[in-house]
């Protein structure tokens, strides 16, 4: 097994390197590539030093059986047929290719299937909190289909790289020290503070992020229901938390959904209020499964169910749910 990592020098690239050692991962071969920036710089795993290529238009893809990219969306959009022109697998971690109708998105607790399905040879990792929420919801939608989704999310600032976690970590330094607060990755300061915005906004009011939420879960689910999302960045280091609330056909115990979600791949059920026991990034950061808890009906929806999840987002929100789509095609030998 040929495998390279595109991005290899960021947040996810390195989680890549982790995840596939954690895993096991049959690596025969490693590339690694990377802007001008990191070209060049070396990184070890498994006990041996890799180089960073430059990424460019040839012929390097040739012969790699999976490439997982971590770039960016436009050097996916503009790397994708140097990538794929020899019959890689490319498992794309932007947001380029997530909506186009050939190629799968996939999270492979809900739909590992679709992954056999890419004529172009591209499946497209989706967005980290739409992957958590979706771990969660499919055990609910076997219950009983979930009409409407309400969601708010609590998303740390290994959301937006490692600059931005570092620029944290600097923030808090410097508020403490008296100083001002550098900004350079956030709209404000987020240190001390949580910002109810994550990407741009569109025409509907909703943000980009938000509207990810809904898009990605209707297509991973392949299901009718509506999400309405709230996506807050919060001053954690690392890993998302969600407040989910929905809505189904009928309703859903509590009870129900602590032995659905329990009996699930991918969750850790966390729920003992009287012991304060629930999930918190604080304990859920380096872990691989989705941890849910505070699970209770909502008192507003006769048909309603709402809970508290937290994940890391560039495990499985990243890194993780991408070597597991690879870890599918390889168990089904589909790569």
């Amino acid at each position: 097994m040929k495998v390279a990592i595109v991005g290899a020098s960021g947040a996810v690239g390195q989680e890549f390197l982790r995840v596939l050692d954690e895993r096991n991962f049959p690596v025969d071969e490693l590339v690694l590539f990377g802007s001008e920036r990191s070209a060049g710089r070396t990184y070890s795993f498994r006990g041996k030093e890799y180089t960073v290529r430059l990424l460019q238009h040839n012929d390097d893809f040739k012969g790699i059986d999976v490439a997982f990219v971590s770039a960016g969306g436009g050097t996916s959009k503009d790397f994708a047929e140097t990538i794929t022109k020899h019959g890689t697998v490319m498992i794309d971690n932007s947001s380029a290719f997530r909506m186009d109708e050939d190629v799968p998105l996939v999270v492979p607790e809900c739909n590992a299937e679709d992954a056999l399905n890419r004529p172009r040879g591209i499946i497209a990792n989706p967005n980290c909190t739409t992957i958590m929420m979706v771990v969660c919801l499919q055990p609910l939608e076997r219950i009983s289909h979930i009409r409407r989704i309400h969601v708010a999310s609590y998303q740390a600032a290994s959301g937006a790289g490692a600059a931005a976690m570092a620029e944290l970590e600097q923030q808090y330094r410097e508020v403490l020290d008296g100083r001002p607060a550098t900004v350079n990755k956030f709209a404000y300061q987020l240190a001390y503070n949580v910002i109810p915005q994550i990407d741009v906004f569109t025409d509907n009011g909703y943000t980009k992020e938000e509207m990810k939420m809904f898009n990605e879960t209707r297509k991973i689910m392949h299901t009718d229901a509506a999400c309405s999302a709230m996506c807050v960045r919060v001053p954690s280091l690392r890993s998302h938390s969600e407040a989910v609330w929905i809505e189904t056909e009928r309703p859903i115990s509590p009870e129900e959904a602590r032995k659905a979600f329990a009996q699930a791949p991918g969750i850790t059920v966390v729920d003992d209020p009287a012991n304060k026991q629930y999930p918190m990034p604080l304990f859920t950061a380096g872990k691989d499964d989705v941890f849910v808890g505070r699970i209770r009906r909502d008192i507003a929806n006769e048909n309603g169910l709402t809970f508290w999840l937290c994940g890391d987002q560039i495990k499985k929100g990243a890194a993780l749910n991408a070597v597991q789509i690879a870890e599918y095609l390889i168990k089904v030998g589909n790569i």
